[in-house]
């Protein structure tokens, strides 16, 4: 079920692997991200819960013979499982029954409510949460420095990227949308800001049916966007709501949930290595999208405007790092934290693989700031316990700037537009 047109994705050797280790695979991640579209490249069969001529039918029967619908050519593709949840069940059983692999590939834009479903899956469903694109799988990035080998010593070629600051501006705004890919420049910004209306109007209320006042909904996007890639807490974000708002603690903590379960914000956690001397850790998570671009839409940024504002120029260049690394390190089987301590210490991102390995990555749009940047990290390297947490594997500064090298110090100076997985 392949498309003629189709930007191959880092996650598709994920879900490739997991096809060949799980009965079925679950699919996540925020809609217009590409889910669909990637596991069509593998199915061999289709149900779309959303088509609008059959979906009547499709819920019919799932309320009388869920089993119905998973009949077809394997991996079978249900598209929108979480419109009718009873079939989790019917996919675990199904597995459980048929004992082999790649059967099925669910894909879903929301996390259903926790009693819609009887079993997890485990055992039977593996799941793999797939963002946005990143620079290097729109192609806008050369790929000359990898992290994986980063990670495995390899990295021996030095490279040059191809963005210049103008793009990078641009880029932040138009987002990782696959459909921004087929649209002419001057309307591919429509696509963040018309998936951030959706989400204002529509999905924020429609993943649990609770009615929430649209209005709220993007003030409390903006406040996310002004404080995207800083540790805000609810205070914080809540007192932009103004005195005259009824909104609390626990209205916005309803509201902050909802657009988690449908992947619109995903915060950047706190790492807690342990350290050489006793260091008291912050343990706050950073403010963050799925994709820069919406907060640059909530905040009704252009590019040109961000060119002129450097301060929300840096966060939200940072957001677009956070993205791609995110995308990169899962592809090594890692996760994503940043860093902070009492004395004001920091690293903008931690990359820590599942084999235990680790590397400290600091952000900075410009060259006057890479010094400062090394030496943050050099500090960092020594402060941790690297006999309980291991040598790091690489020190990076990442940067908006032109050429990828290694210092004299061993610190890599490595622009986005030069990086991939």
């Amino acid at each position: 079920m392949s498309n003629e047109v189709y930007f191959s994705r880092i996650s598709d050797k994920i879900l490739d692997r997991k096809l060949h280790t799980s009965g079925a695979v679950l699919i996540t991640g925020c809609k217009w991200c590409g889910k669909t579209m990637s596991a069509e490249q593998f199915a061999k069969s289709a149900i779309y819960m959303q088509d609008t001529d059959k979906s009547r039918t499709y819920l019919a029967m799932a309320d009388t013979k869920p089993s119905l619908l998973l009949q077809g050519a394997n991996p079978r593709l249900i598209d929108e499982w979480q419109m009718a949840p009873v079939l989790w069940d019917a996919v675990r059983y199904e597995v459980d029954r048929r004992r082999t692999q790649g059967l099925f590939i669910l894909t879903g834009s929301a996390v259903p409510l926790k009693q819609a479903t009887s079993h997890t899956g485990t055992g039977r469903i593996s799941r793999m949460m797939m963002r946005t694109m990143s620079l290097f799988e729109s192609q806008e990035s050369t790929g000359e420095v990898s992290l994986r080998n980063l990670f495995d010593g390899n990295q021996e070629k030095e490279g040059i990227s191809k963005l210049q600051i103008e793009e990078i501006a641009y880029l932040i705004c138009r987002g990782g949308w696959p459909m921004s890919l087929f649209v002419p420049k001057e309307y591919a910004l429509e696509i963040a800001r018309n998936y951030v209306d959706a989400v204002i109007e529509e999905d924020v209320s429609r993943v649990d049916g609770v009615e929430r006042n649209p209005q709220r909904v993007l003030t409390l996007l903006r406040s996310l966007s002004r404080n995207i890639c800083t540790m805000a807490s609810n205070t914080t974000i809540l007192a932009d709501f103004g005195e005259a708002t009824t909104m609390s603690l626990p209205t916005l903590d309803s509201y902050l949930n909802a657009l988690r379960r449908i992947f619109v914000i995903e915060d950047v956690p706190a790492w807690a290595p342990s350290m050489r001397s006793k260091t008291a850790l912050r343990t706050s998570s950073k403010r963050n999208f799925v994709d820069p671009s919406i907060a640059a839409a909530a905040l009704r940024m252009t590019p040109e405007k961000l060119l002129s504002d450097f301060n929300t120029f840096g966060f939200m260049f940072e957001s677009m790092c956070v993205r791609d690394l995110r995308i990169y390190a899962q592809a090594a089987d890692g996760e994503v934290f940043h860093y902070r301590d009492k004395n004001e210490l920091e690293a903008d991102i931690i990359i820590h693989l599942r084999d235990g390995r680790w590397a400290p990555v600091e952000v900075k749009m410009g060259q006057k700031q890479i010094e400062e940047a090394a030496a943050h990290l050099l500090k960092l390297s020594q402060k941790v316990d690297t006999e309980k947490m291991g040598q790091p594997a690489f020190l990076m500064v990442l940067t908006a700037g032109e050429y990828a090298y290694r210092r004299k110090d061993g610190v890599w100076v490595v622009p986005l537009g030069c990086l991939k997985d």
